[in-house]
């Protein structure tokens, strides 16, 4: 290693020059100047602690170009069979309007954005996270719904926590109860929450009524796992005059024809959106939803849109009531959901937007119709079908012969479900036609009925007295806001997407700075084969002989991520990073439950470590206690050796973030973990810094047993304005064992790669979780190769390092290591420039916003700093651009220390300034137009004016709105309010705004 880096191979140099934005000597050399080193090697040394340095190079294929990758993915994709998928089970075909495909989940606009803590700037995909909620609350007649799950067994398990939590009046031993006609998956996803936190669950058949004994909550399907639909409002009656909750996974396609949960008297729904276009993606990811009745809201886990105002008086959009989030609340939090699937629910969104209320219920008709139509050919055949009342699905009874009729249907190009060895499923969706329902037919060996599925298309209770109830046929309107009735065209459509993307600042137009996230490069490259139908069309449970591809790619995956951390297995099931916690600390917990130390309950959380890790902590059963750190950053080693003497009969593990959130890598690391080994815990080192060791480090080396990594972070897949994200969980061998589980159950054939079966707790709905993105990560490593991510990792330290020297005289950087050097990011402390101006980090953060920039990230870990993290991938005129803004803002606090504004009447306390208060006839302010809107000469060029004043949060939280709001067209000024241009909410707030 050294200031001139390794002679690339041409397939290195295409691409990882390109990854890395300081990829010039004369840069490097100006950066190393600055903070007086002589070349990279020497500030590698000091930054990073000798004791955990890796001695070997990392041992992984050389670097491929991006046609290279591409052609080796095509390989792997081509190993795959795409058939015709009627597997059902949650999971179902669809339709992707080639317009949403292109212009919201190919489009960088969209899936480079970050969550939207910085509402100002997040104004489109906020509008569009609010249809999205506007779209199942109406779908489940429930009032308020948040802003996307991680998927649709999760989601049962976080309702049935809800139900818990809100049901005050229930026994501390009441039970819950799963209906036995729920799908196995979700089954097996809540019977792990539940037997880490300790209460019972009990399935059974819920057509017969309760069983005894106290219960706090149930579960409904509808449909359920078998395809039939029921009137639920006897059994929720029941449960409701029993003190206990009811919770209905619904499947929303299905609510547009039949009573929804809320009309039935459920207290929450819960389900998927995938099938509203989008891809099956061999099991994720999806957007998953859940939805409350009134009174439930703040219990509510995940995000919520609310609309708020801004200091104009302009109606805006913001996260709602956000201190409910597992960062804030730490081991007080009820969830442990932070990725969400917003890319996801954007798409789900705006299919709802494309086909309106009439268009979802003509796709909805006509896949019930030619489920009726296979239904009735088997009838007219003599075939027994299980249930009379159905949407979607239909099994058929055909004793001793499933596996001939998968067989068959197979070679027909049809995938069904095998029940069991007497019954096979049959799923349609929007994609069935005449010739698959044929097929179907002809694999069941009946003659096909030759009635026109459109046939009673509208009268879906009319005809069906021996099919379905008239008590079932949905009478209630829905998705009744403008947005959802007046797009109908593409042009139309794209012009929609378009404006809201504008209204954002997502990474396709600036540096995201945010300190622990690492918005990094999503290239194209990564990004093109997860689209291609090989991967995007297969579904979950298809047969191993189809997946042979998928299989094979992960299994690389696997194998390059355990050679990258140093760990003996991994497992890519958990579909966010939260999850990867989760996965990771139940291993440690079902470890010392199997060698007989039940009592090994305590978790150590140092104050440094990420702000997820509490939550996962306690969802895993653990109790947490907090290990303070030094004043430098580091760990206390003092009160480490007292809560270790004090926990250590109970003492299950501790929970490191490495690099700590503080920004420095603790060179003592490897004595912590021998301290806590030796009292008999297990070391999780937190892998959402990775981008700061790999190639330099590996934390299955220097102590770890279990770390979870992002690939949404460290490995290019991208944020998508708050998910998808991947957090594989990887283990050292002796907690292999525990490794997420099939939520299937043992399979007969062998893990990916031919690893065996694990017997730990499933933690998502399919095997591999979020499998649909992992091109993307695959892609990343293959043609970065092991040079390529080494100068990853030291090109975000140089870069970090050098952002910290140039602003440490402008604003104190709060922590730092060896010889005040910091990792891949660090903290500028305002809190004295607070004490002495009044300007709060938050005015930084919305002032920069004028500068074209997101902000750091904001009052995390300590309360009054910006954690600024720029990545390799930023070129040093941007990172000069940024420290330029910076610069600038400190000269504007200047201005208020001297006195020539007050606070309040300072640019950086009325930031961010939008175009239509620069241009109003009214400027009271003391500063003129000039320095609110261009600060910096370069601001002429390209400006981004963001579409709102600061948002007034306190607002929005007193006054709850949680869904698309009326518009009204006086105020707007349009006489018609079925006008075309009133589209969505975002017109009305534009509108507004002029």
């Amino acid at each position: 290693m050294s200031d001139t880096f390794p002679a690339p191979t041409l397939a290195e140099g295409r691409f990882a020059d390109r990854h890395i934005g300081v990829s010039s000597a004369d840069d490097r050399r100006t950066m190393l100047d600055a903070l007086g080193y002589r070349d990279l090697e020497e500030l590698i040394d000091a930054a990073v602690p000798a004791g955990i340095r890796s001695a070997q190079r990392l041992d992984l294929p050389a670097a491929l170009g991006e046609e290279e990758v591409l052609a080796e993915l095509r390989g792997y994709a081509a190993r795959n069979i795409v058939k015709t998928q009627m597997i059902g089970q949650g999971f179902s075909a669809t339709h992707t309007p080639p317009v949403i495909r292109r212009n919201v989940l190919e489009n960088p606009a969209w899936y480079t954005a970050y969550t939207p803590y910085q509402p100002e700037i997040s104004q489109g995909r906020l509008e569009a996270l609010l249809n999205f909620q506007t779209m199942v609350a109406d779908l489940t007649a429930l009032p308020v719904a948040n802003a996307s799950m991680l998927d649709e067994s999760s989601a049962a398990a976080e309702a049935v926590l809800l139900m818990r939590r809100a049901n005050r009046g229930a026994a501390p031993t009441a039970k819950t109860v799963l209906d036995a006609d729920l799908f196995p998956q979700t089954v097996a996803v809540i019977r792990g929450r539940a037997e880490a936190l300790g209460f019972e669950v009990e399935v059974a058949d819920l057509s017969r009524g309760l069983p005894e004994g106290d219960v706090s909550g149930i579960v409904l399907q509808q449909p359920g796992n078998s395809g039939r639909v029921a009137d639920q409002t006897a059994i929720i009656a029941e449960a409701r005059d029993r003190g206990a909750l009811v919770t209905v996974v619904a499947d929303l396609l299905a609510l547009t024809l039949i009573v929804p949960p809320g009309e039935q008297g459920a207290d929450v729904a819960v389900g998927s959106t995938q099938r509203f276009g989008v891809p099956l993606f061999f099991g994720g990811p999806h957007a998953a939803y859940l939805a409350v009745r009134q009174g439930l809201e703040r219990a509510l886990p995940g995000r919520l849109v609310g609309v708020s105002k801004d200091a104009r008086g302009v109606p805006a959009y913001r996260l709602a009531l956000q201190t409910r989030e597992q960062h804030i609340r730490r081991e007080k939090a009820t969830s442990n959901i932070c990725t969400a699937q917003a890319l996801l629910a954007v798409t789900a969104s705006m299919y709802a937007v494309y086909h309106g209320p009439e268009g979802l219920r003509r796709i909805a008709e006509r896949t019930h119709a030619h489920a009726r139509t296979i239904a009735a050919s088997l009838t007219d055949a003599g075939v027994e079908i299980v249930h009379e009342s159905f949407f979607d699905t239909v099994w058929a009874r055909v004793p001793g012969r499933a596996d001939e009729v998968i067989s068959a249907a197979a070679d027909a190009g049809v995938n069904l479900r095998r029940v069991d060895a007497d019954t096979v499923g049959i799923s349609t969706d929007e994609t069935t036609t005449d010739e698959i329902v044929a097929a179907v037919a002809e694999a069941l060996g009946v003659p096909v009925l030759r009635t026109d599925p459109e046939d009673g298309i509208g009268t879906y209770g009319a005809q069906s007295d021996a099919l379905l109830s008239s008590a079932l046929v949905r009478t209630s309107d829905y998705l009744t806001h403008p947005t959802f009735r007046t797009i109908r065209s593409e042009t139309q459509m794209l012009r929609y997407l378009r404006r809201l993307s504008d209204r954002d600042l997502a990474l396709d137009r600036t540096m995201i700075p945010l300190g622990s996230c690492t918005m990094k490069l999503n290239s194209t490259a990564e990004m093109e084969p997860i689209s291609w139908p090989e991967f995007a069309g297969i579904h979950p449970y298809a047969p191993a002989d189809q997946t042979v591809g998928w299989r094979e790619l992960i299994a690389e995956l696997e194998r390059r991520l355990v050679e990258i951390t140093g760990y003996a297995g991994v497992s890519l099931q958990p579909n966010a990073g939260s999850q990867g916690e989760y996965a990771g600390l139940l291993a440690i917990r079902r470890y010392h439950l199997d060698r007989g130390d039940a009592q090994r309950d305590v978790c150590l959380i140092p104050a440094s470590a990420h702000g997820t890790n509490a939550a996962s902590a306690v969802l895993a059963g653990m109790r947490v206690t907090v290990v303070a750190n030094t004043e430098t950053g580091e760990i206390d080693p003092d009160d480490l050796a007292a809560k270790i003497a004090e926990h250590r009969d109970a003492l299950a593990a501790i929970m490191i973030t490495y690099p700590s959130t503080y920004g420095v890598y603790d060179a003592d690391v490897r004595e912590v973990c021998e301290k806590v080994h030796a009292a008999g815990g297990q070391v999780y080192i937190d892998g959402a810094n990775m981008n700061a060791l790999v190639g330099l480090a590996r934390p299955g080396r220097f102590g770890g047993d279990v770390s979870h990594l992002n690939l949404h972070k460290t490995f290019a897949i991208p944020h998508g304005g708050g998910g998808p994200g991947v957090g594989p969980v990887a283990v050292a061998e002796h907690l292999l064992p525990y490794l997420p589980g099939d939520p299937q159950g043992p399979s007969a054939d062998a893990g990916a790669g031919g690893a065996p079966e694990t017997a730990g707790v499933p933690v998502a709905a399919t095997r591999f979780g979020s499998a649909g993105v992992l091109p993307i990560s695959y892609a990343y490593i293959a043609m970065m190769g092991a040079d390529g991510l080494t100068r990853a990792t030291e090109t975000a330290l140089l870069s970090a390092n050098y952002i910290a020297a140039r602003l440490r005289d402008h604003f104190p950087v709060l922590f730092s290591g060896n010889r005040g050097l910091v990792a891949h990011e660090c903290i500028l402390d305002l809190r004295e420039l607070t004490a002495a101006s009044g300007v709060t980090a938050e005015d930084v953060a919305k002032r920069l916003i004028d500068f074209g920039f997101h902000a750091p990230t904001l009052a995390f870990p300590v309360a009054g700093t910006l954690m600024v993290e720029p990545t390799e991938s930023e070129d040093l005129g941007e990172i000069e651009r940024f420290i330029e803004a910076m610069i600038a803002i400190r000269g504007e606090i200047d201005e208020i220390v001297a006195g020539r504004f007050a606070l309040e009447d300072s640019p950086l306390r009325n930031a961010p300034h939008p175009a239509a208060a620069v241009v109003s006839d009214e400027w009271s302010a003391p500063y003129s137009r000039e320095q609110a809107a261009f600060p910096l000469a370069r601001l002429r060029v390209d400006k981004y004016f963001p579409p709102v004043a600061r948002i007034d949060s306190a607002f929005g939280d007193r006054n709850l709105v949680c869904a698309c709001p009326p518009l009204d067209p006086e105020v707007l000024g349009l006489s018609d309010p079925t006008d075309t241009e009133l589209a969505s909410g975002a017109v009305a707030t534009e509108a507004f705004g002029e």
